[in-house]
């Protein structure tokens, strides 16, 4: 998956608002799927054009925002919204999704075992 992201110079907003603005929409809309990557602030600056420290400023305004995380030295992830119980159940289905992805299952499989474990957890 790739970023759409589109900085336009002669716009009165400034690049980093362009920017957060931009990865909180599709964050909030769901075209950023929870739990996806995003690239280091250097990697996306180089792919924008833009100042390393523009993209800096506004990942730290998305982070304080809620819309993305940072883990360290593993990265920076669109975040769960909502409230608690959404964000476990949103890192469970990461867990799920990733090791489903290493046992070679399609994504068909993969799902189709989701569906079939939610109805049985609701049936009870």
């Amino acid at each position: 998956m790739t970023l759409k992201i589109a900085i336009d110079p002669d716009s009165a907003a400034a690049p980093y608002e362009q920017l957060r603005t931009q990865l909180s929409d599709q964050a909030r809309s769901g075209a950023l799927p929870v739990g996806h990557r995003l690239p280091t602030v250097r990697g996306l600056a180089e792919d924008l054009g833009l100042a390393a420290n523009t993209v800096a400023k506004a990942y730290r305004a998305l982070e304080a925002d809620g819309v993305i995380e940072t883990r360290g030295r593993n990265g920076t992830f669109v975040a769960a919204a909502g409230d608690a119980a959404a964000r476990r159940a949103a890192t469970a289905a990461q867990v799920y999704a990733g090791e489903a992805r290493r046992l070679g299952l399609s994504r068909a499989d993969a799902l189709s075992l989701a569906r079939d474990a939610v109805r049985a957890a609701y049936e009870e």
